[in-house]
């Protein structure tokens, strides 16, 4: 298991991004939806957790086949979907991700905010990640894949007409009045031979452009979200769950019957894929219907939201 800790910095406040997280995600999920694949709502309501108190469960449905590199598209099912189970117990969060046709894929985040420049090296409470696990990532500096840049995202060049900050400069962590950081625990696992490293890898590089894209875009978007209550943000995550949903779905529409309802991974998978998957040491007696219930309720988070 692959475990590292990400630091981001925002020039907000924890109580600020609370609005700003909710914004974010909910636009830009809609965003990136859309021929077939994207980010389906399947759950967004009030949960009361035995530790952590009242909190929002979130479950989503990730269907991202096309967006797979080569050598994962060999052994996937053609189509296939990430389960993503989210628990907000602001400030602190904690994201699942699962598959289910790959029992032995799993990914974990946690993730507390603070109103520091990340210097808290024991966040958690628990065990301090090793330093060499921590990994700081600057909104302003640190490069993004080409296909994601956009002008008004770049900060080097962002004004904030609302609250006046803006743009960003080199250092701007040091000193910047107010700032807060997102303080978050990854842990993936993909335990098959052959695969895992690889594919660990692969995952950790995709959640730190997720990351950057995803703070970038909230502090980037704040003259949309500064100001609204936690119930009008809500009303405007309702109001784009319905968009997204329907952008997903309707594509699938497009692909038959069978596809508009559900991707079956039974049905989908080749004997080629069948037998390389035994190989691999994964049960295909474990591929469920995604229908069934326990799809539902396996654990596991990747893309959709960036937190």
């Amino acid at each position: 298991m692959l475990m590292k800790e990400y630091r981001i910095c925002m020039p907000l406040t924890v109580d600020e991004y609370r609005i700003g997280q909710l914004y974010m995600i909910s636009k830009h999920s809609c965003e990136q939806s859309g021929g077939g694949e994207g980010v389906e709502v399947v759950r967004n309501e009030s949960d009361i957790h035995p530790q952590y108190g009242r909190g929002q469960l979130t479950e989503k449905r990730i269907y991202l086949s096309s967006k797979l590199p080569s050598w994962a598209k060999a052994i996937v099912p053609r189509f296939f979907y990430v389960t993503e189970k989210a628990w907000n117990f602001y400030p602190y969060t904690i994201t699942e991700y699962s598959v289910s046709f790959l029992p032995k894929f799993s990914i974990r985040i946690e993730t507390r905010f603070e109103n520091n420049n990340g210097d808290n090296d024991n966040v958690f409470g628990d065990t301090p990640t090793p330093a060499e696990n921590v990994s700081f990532l600057d909104i302003l500096t640190d490069p993004i894949p080409e296909k994601h840049y956009k002008e008004t995202e770049d900060l080097s060049r962002w004004q904030s007409s609302k609250t006046g900050r803006g743009p960003l400069e080199k250092g701007w962590r040091d000193d910047h009045k107010p700032i807060m950081c997102s303080y978050k625990r990854v842990q993936c696992s993909f335990e098959v031979y052959g695969f895992q490293t690889r594919t660990e890898d692969f995952i950790h590089r995709n959640i730190r452009d997720i990351l950057l894209v995803g703070h970038r875009q909230a502090v980037a978007w704040i003259d949309e979200w500064h100001g609204l209550s936690l119930e009008e943000v809500r009303e405007y995550e309702q109001a784009m769950q319905k968009k997204t949903n329907s952008k997903v779905k309707s594509n699938q529409n497009n692909t038959g019957p069978s596809a508009a309802s559900r991707p079956v991974f039974s049905r989908s998978i080749s004997v080629t894929d069948e037998h390389s998957l035994k190989k691999m040491g994964v049960t295909t007696a474990a591929m469920s219907d995604p229908d069934d219930s326990t799809v539902l309720h396996s654990p596991i988070r990747l893309n959709s939201t960036p937190e």
